[in-house]
């Protein structure tokens, strides 16, 4: 499974790259609007960090203007992958990029009927967003296993399923069981992936064993 974080957090990317976790990032506007910088200047920053997808989202939602969008962003780097919503005009947005050989990302999805249309107009990701369904009452989780069962129908189907609107870890590794092809999380989420306080407790204990013994392993 791959880890994307979903931040346009540069200083937190560039940490939690280090720990060789981290294999794409997606952004949002409204992950953007926090950044609080030029939407272009953060992309590029992001894009050079990270050598995996790095979805940047059009705001238009005419089908001329996402194609115009999102040509331009597909220009800013290699790596870019273009998000869209799934609307119908965000559908055909992606199989006309998808077509000219640009990867793209298509979110907001909520149903599998929705899903089917992402794979058939060659999405390279589909983002099914499970706690906003979570949110309203529905089991978020249900969707994942519902299009994991459709696309292994259809080997044809191309288009990665990257479970999105993670809120904990439960998420991620539901995920992982379902088949998810990637996660997209907050970095507070994946930092919780690591900490436990029975690792913490364990760790304290061998050390101070360790320490008793009076011994070193590299001499100093």
């Amino acid at each position: 499974m791959k880890f994307f974080l979903d931040t346009a957090d540069v200083n937190e990317i560039r940490e939690l790259v280090e720990t060789g976790l981290v294999d794409g990032v997606t952004t949002n506007p409204s992950l953007v609007a926090q950044a609080g910088r030029r939407f272009e200047d953060v992309l590029i920053e992001i894009c050079e960090l990270v050598p995996g997808p790095v979805s940047a989202e059009v705001t238009d939602t005419t089908f001329e203007g996402m194609l115009a969008e999102g040509r331009h962003l597909a220009k800013v780097a290699s790596n870019v992958v273009i998000k869209v919503p799934l609307t119908i005009e965000g559908l055909k947005a992606c199989r006309i990029l998808s077509r000219e050989g640009i990867k793209v990302n298509v979110t907001l999805c909520f149903s599998p009927a929705q899903a089917i249309l992402a794979a058939k107009v060659g999405a390279s990701f589909v983002s099914p967003f499970i706690g906003r369904l979570d949110d309203v009452g529905e089991a978020g989780m249900t969707l994942i296993y519902e299009i994991v069962e459709i696309y292994r129908n259809y080997p044809e189907f191309t288009t990665e399923i990257l479970a999105a609107s993670i809120r904990h870890p439960i998420h991620v590794v539901d995920s992982a069981r379902a088949g998810a092809h990637v996660v997209t999380m907050p970095p507070k989420v994946l930092r919780q992936l690591y900490n436990h306080p029975l690792t913490d407790k364990g760790l304290s204990a061998f050390l101070n064993d360790w320490k008793k013994t009076g011994q070193k392993i590299l001499a100093r």
